[in-house]
Formats: structure tokens, C-alpha cells, sequence
């Protein structure tokens, strides 16, 4: 017997300033990753979090 698919998925949050700001500290793109109810939250999520690359808090984006 299979089990169903959660509710809760895990998703990955990518810095939005990282791909297009050239002058950053380091090379390379923030990620994070944390999990969201599919159910209450169907649109894709922004929340704002600190970039190790840019050394700031922008705001991060949910990709696929």
C-alpha cells in the first residue's frame, strides 16, 4: 500500500539580488530551504532573509 502525498512539501527560497547585482562580497547565490502547507499557501512564497553573498537582508524567492 502507497502512502499519499503530504501536505507539507519542502521548497527552496533563492536570493532575488544575487542574479542580477554584480558588486556583491563573494560569487555565488543564497539559498535556503523550509517547508510550506500546499494547501493554505498554493502561491509561491517571499519572505526576507539574510544573503551571506550580498551581506544584507533581501528578499528571497520560491523556485522550482
Amino acid at each position: 500500500m502507497a502512502k499519499a502525498k503530504g501536505v507539507r512539501i519542502v521548497i527552496t527560497l533563492e536570493c532575488t539580488e544575487c542574479r542580477t547585482n554584480n558588486n556583491k562580497r563573494s560569487n555565488g547565490v543564497s539559498r535556503y530551504t523550509t517547508m510550506k502547507n500546499r494547501r493554505n499557501t498554493t502561491s509561491r512564497l517571499e519572505l526576507k532573509k539574510f544573503c551571506t553573498h550580498c551581506n544584507t537582508h533581501t528578499v528571497h524567492k520560491e523556485i522550482k
